[in-house]
């Protein structure tokens, strides 16, 4: 049984159309009124399609409340945050219904609340598997020697993924020597391709923390970029697909995409039994989510893992430590 708990409903969307009733200011019929709401409704999806969906975000009030009960007959799946909350569980939790029919194991769906990090969930036995980047797997092997099992294949059939930094359409950032002393946007502070390879990109071009204007943690790519988007930053560094989507939509433009890197995958905590965690690998090994296993999934062409998975070895990420060292990248004691 796959459970997915959230403490605090988001406010239902006939609660906004009750809000449009109590604003107009004449009488119209049941009739008529339902037809102007349907088309209001097709309105705000055509609107909706030309930029970031603020519907998808939540405070962080509400993240902070978000967590999961856990049952004791049930593995927990955990993940970095890449959009929202909302977002995230809707293309997980088919995944997790898909395991469970390989598998005959069940999961829930855990999300980390602010504050706390996904790597001290997994080696403190609050999740069991977590979906992660390759920033928080070297943090967690180190810690806590988590087991490496898969990782996402990229619409090339490559397990490896970019970053891209974006600025607004109308920017005149032209390229990355026109970064500095420009306001910075990252993603999650242990976000891989929002944090740890912008950093390097920076880095290979001469350009420190300290030469920039300001630089913020938005917490998530989805987050990144509508600081860019709205004019609160200059730059964004973010996740390859969403940023290219976006591209396309004219809502940021890339300036510069890095070389690609071992992408996001699924890690166990070492206390699972190794048959367990065999028998989970395979299942994704196995995942054919452009084919057989594709209905039901949500948006799936959007993650960072749209043709499956493939074996994951932990001398992938040999490149990615001594960039981790070379930045001095985690606080003293999780080097």
């Amino acid at each position: 049984m796959i459970k997915l708990y959230y403490e605090k409903r988001m406010v239902p969307y006939r609660h906004k159309l009750w809000m449009c009733e109590m604003k107009t200011r004449t009488t119209v019929s049941c009739l008529a009124l339902l037809c102007l709401a349907l088309f209001l409704y097709g309105c705000e999806r055509q609107q909706t399609e030309k930029k970031i969906k603020a519907s998808e975000t939540v405070s962080e009030a509400e993240l902070s409340q978000l967590h999961v009960r856990t049952g004791q007959d049930a593995y927990v799946f955990g993940f970095d945050l890449r959009s929202s909350p909302q977002e995230d569980a809707k293309q997980y939790t088919p995944l997790l219904k898909y395991l469970k029919e390989k598998t005959g194991y069940s999961f829930e769906l855990r999300f980390t609340p602010k504050g706390n990090l996904i790597a001290d969930d997994l080696g403190t036995g609050v999740v069991h598997f977590a979906a992660i980047g390759a920033d928080t797997y070297i943090q967690a092997r180190k810690k806590y020697g988590v087991i490496p099992m898969v990782r996402g294949l990229n619409p090339f059939g490559k397990a490896e993924y970019q970053s891209v930094i974006v600025v607004a359409t109308d920017s005149p950032i032209k390229d990355i020597s026109d970064i500095r002393g420009k306001r910075f946007a990252f993603g999650s502070r242990t976000s891989t391709q929002g944090h740890l390879i912008p950093r390097i990109i920076l880095s290979e071009n001469g350009i420190g923390l300290d030469d920039l204007a300001s630089y913020e943690y938005t917490g998530s790519h989805q987050n990144c970029a509508n600081s860019v988007a709205s004019g609160k930053s200059d730059v964004c560094g973010m996740q390859d697909t969403m940023g290219k989507d976006l591209d396309k939509q004219g809502i940021v433009r890339i300036i510069h995409a890095s070389e690609y890197y071992p992408s996001s995958g699924v890690v166990a905590n070492q206390e699972v039994d190794p048959e367990v965690i065999e028998k989970v690998t395979q299942a994704m090994l196995d995942f054919e989510p452009r084919g057989r296993d594709a209905e039901g999934l949500y948006h799936w062409d959007r993650t960072e893992m749209p043709n499956g998975f493939k074996r994951a070895r932990d001398e992938d990420y040999a490149k990615l430590r001594d960039w981790v060292k070379k930045l001095g990248y985690f606080p003293e004691g999780d080097k």
